[in-house]
């Protein structure tokens, strides 16, 4: 049985990890996701059967190859079922009984995310999913998952974790049904949630289990979630949040209790959190530490094919994307308030070792099929490699929600030293013709290396940079916790200065956010102004959606900042957000009549007309007229709950291309909105979420 590990000192590190084999002698072969694979491997049982809703593809960019691979490198034996018709328990008995645990992911998203837009429409594709087809797993794929492995088989363990159980451990709002929900434990029944980053949790789980332990034995383990009986009393030293009640009827509790969470994120200070669900109580134990180095090395030195499983015949987009690219560093102390980077990675940056990296550099490099370009080094983001707070006694008690904002904290380290170096190396391995910087950069933070900026516009950028400036108003950036926008013109120019010395033509892509809380039509406006003024026309359009637990859903949700208690205003009905697409896309003739409203509804029809200010003109172009008309002509059909091939539409002899037999939700009567009543019209199609 393993020892309990009290590990709570600034820079202590679980070593679970680090006594995995350096340089395994197991074959690259995938894990098993079928009975013959298991089979010819001489197994007659699985120790852990991994359920995911995504693709098996065994690349460390994928949470199931990494905490299977984990598994497999300390001795136990891990069949992965993707992606399995939820609609019975059959595939969850496909590989016999468990050992020791099923292990339950929704997959990279959360599952809601994955299926619908920004105004609540089915998504066309899933970048998880062979051919990018829909359907392939359930709206609140935990719920379904869980409940499926209950029915399977009694009494083995049911952990739960990943992005979806997460972000909704505790009562959280959810934008799709526009209300608040429990924590997910209490409706998917898993007897623990793992939260945040995963591999020493199940580990240390697979162990005590397999040691004799039974699930109710492991709630003292850094990371976890857990529901306690009726009977049951929440832990003296856990910090009591307002109820599941008191938030679901009281936007202020909810707000206030959003502010507490996130207080209590910091692993070396952070408090046990209790939250009661009518007679029962969740229970979130502090945060896991962050892994060392070490662990990182040992992590992504694991025996990966870096390839979806054999057995798929369709490219999975997600994989094209990032096949080519090597992770450096976990983590981001940005703290933006729309993302959900910092709450599931941390805010402590955890990075490779350089000779790590090139080591994975030069594999890559070898593989038959690699095309000399490396698509990505990076993490969450591209430029935060190895930094970290100076003071370890101060970060032990810090609460600070972000290092970089209101302004760069002046203990945190920023030195761009080490990743410099790496980039030089990494571009010199033989057989690399290009390494690309293609994660987000931090402008503020890369301003402050001249060097990194040289070296960044001479050798790793392919013609384009995308950067997320997000809006140009100064409230609705402080809002996100980003600098203000005259850190992007700097940036800017930054850049522009450096590729014209090195000879080279590079453009800046920008991205940002609409309907963000705190952007009402006016700062929609000034950003339509600044657009038009630097001659940016962005492509697609960034629409905000608020993912469960982030700091601006609770803004949404309730109207107030939980950290300054003011008030906020938020664009919620679909019109609304209607109007603030159609600005960022001014220049699109067919969102003439929306800009038209939103500026005479702003008081602004000095934007309407010829001169040099005017961001549309007097009189509606041919194109804008012909799209009204195909609008007027149109069936508004659009389905607003995702379904899969073959389901028909109640009364309906019209087959919906995302149909099929049974649904998401076979129990229900109809297939109704997914969120509240809704007008049915058409819609501008936002681009990919951000993060």
């Amino acid at each position: 049985m393993s020892p309990r590990r009290v590990l709570d000192k600034p820079g202590a590190t679980g070593n679970l990890l680090t006594g995995l084999p350096a340089r395994p002698s197991l074959p690259a072969t995938p894990l098993p996701i079928s009975p013959a694979e298991m089979q010819a491997r001489g197994w007659e049982q699985p120790d852990v059967v991994f359920v995911t809703g995504d693709a098996y593809v065994d690349h460390p960019s994928f949470a199931m190859a990494i905490l299977g691979r984990v598994l497999e490198a300390a001795g136990y034996r891990v069949a992965i079922l993707a992606q399995p018709d939820w609609r019975s328990a059959d595939p969850w008995r496909r590989f016999g009984r468990p050992r020791l645990f099923y292990a339950i992911s929704a997959g990279n998203m959360d599952s809601m995310i994955n299926h619908y837009t920004a105004n609540r429409k089915v998504r066309n594709d899933d970048a998880y999913s062979p051919g990018g087809r829909i359907g392939m797993r359930p709206d609140r794929a935990t719920l379904a998952y869980c409940q499926r492995a209950r029915e399977a088989y009694k009494n083995v363990p049911v952990i739960t974790g990943a992005v979806e159980a997460s972000l909704r451990r505790l009562a959280h709002y959810d934008y799709w049904s526009d209300k608040v929900r429990r924590s997910i434990l209490l409706d998917c029944k898993a007897d623990l949630l793992v939260f945040g980053m995963g591999e020493e949790g199940i580990l240390e789980i697979a162990r005590r289990l397999d040691g004799g332990e039974g699930a109710r034995d492991l709630r003292d383990l850094r990371g976890v979630a857990f529901a306690l009986g009726a009977s049951e009393e929440p832990p003296d030293d856990a910090l009591l949040l307002p109820s599941f009640e008191e938030v679901r009827d009281d936007k202020r509790a909810f707000a206030e209790a959003t502010r507490t969470i996130h207080n209590e994120t910091n692993p070396y200070n952070a408090r046990r959190l209790a939250q009661r669900h009518g007679q029962q109580t969740v229970v979130c134990n502090r945060p896991a530490l962050p892994i060392s180095g070490a662990s990182m090395d040992r992590v992504y030195g694991l025996p990966y094919t870096r390839r979806p499983h054999p057995s798929y015949t369709e490219p999975i987009p997600a994989f094209e994307m990032i096949k080519d690219s090597v992770t450096i560093m976990r983590g981001c102390f940005g703290g933006c308030t729309f993302c959900s980077i910092t709450t599931h990675q941390g805010r402590i940056i955890q990075s490779r070792s350089k000779k790590s990296i090139v080591g994975e550099l030069r594999a890559l490099a070898g593989d038959p099929q690699f095309k000399g370009t490396v698509s990505d080094i990076g993490g969450p983001t591209a430029n935060m490699y190895t930094m970290k707070c100076t003071k370890p006694d101060v970060e032990a008690i810090c609460r600070r929600q972000s290092c970089v904002h209101p302004k760069v904290c002046k203990l945190l380290g920023t030195d761009h030293g080490p990743l410099i170096e790496l980039m030089r190396e990494a571009r010199d391995i033989p057989g690399v013709k290009k390494v690309l910087v293609a994660s987000g950069i931090r402008m503020d933070l890369a301003r402050r290396s001249p060097t990194y900026m040289r070296e960044l516009t001479r050798h790793h950028v392919g013609g384009h940079l995308k950067v997320a400036p997000e809006h140009t108003d100064t409230e609705v950036l402080d809002r996100m916790r980003k600098p203000s926008g005259d850190d992007f013109e700097a940036f800017s120019t930054a850049f522009d200065t450096e590729s014209r010395r090195a000879g080279k033509k590079q453009y800046i892509i920008p991205y940002f956010i609409a309907s963000h809380p705190g952007s009402d039509l006016d700062a929609m406006i000034d950003l339509a102004l600044f657009l038009k003024r630097t001659g940016y026309r962005p492509d697609q359009v960034q629409d905000f959606i608020p993912a469960p637990f982030d700091v601006a859903t609770a803004m949404y949700h309730t109207g107030i900042d939980p950290f300054s208690r003011k008030p906020v205003f938020v664009a919620k009905h679909l019109r609304d957000r209607k109007l603030q697409r159609a600005l960022m896309q001014f220049f699109k003739p067919e969102n003439y009549f929306e800009v038209r409203k939103a500026l005479v509804q702003a008081g602004r029809p000095d934007l309407i007309g010829h001169g040099c200010d005017a961001l549309i003109p007097a009189t509606p172009p041919r194109e804008a007229l012909a799209r009204r008309r195909a609008d007027a002509n149109a069936s508004f059909g659009g389905e607003y709950v995702h379904r899969i091939d073959g389901e028909q539409r109640k009364g309906s002899k019209k087959q919906s291309r995302n149909t099929a037999a049974g649904g998401y939700r076979p129990q229900r009567k109809s297939a109704s909105s997914v969120g509240p009543k809704q007008k049915k019209g058409p819609g501008t199609k936002p681009g990919p979420t951000k993060r």
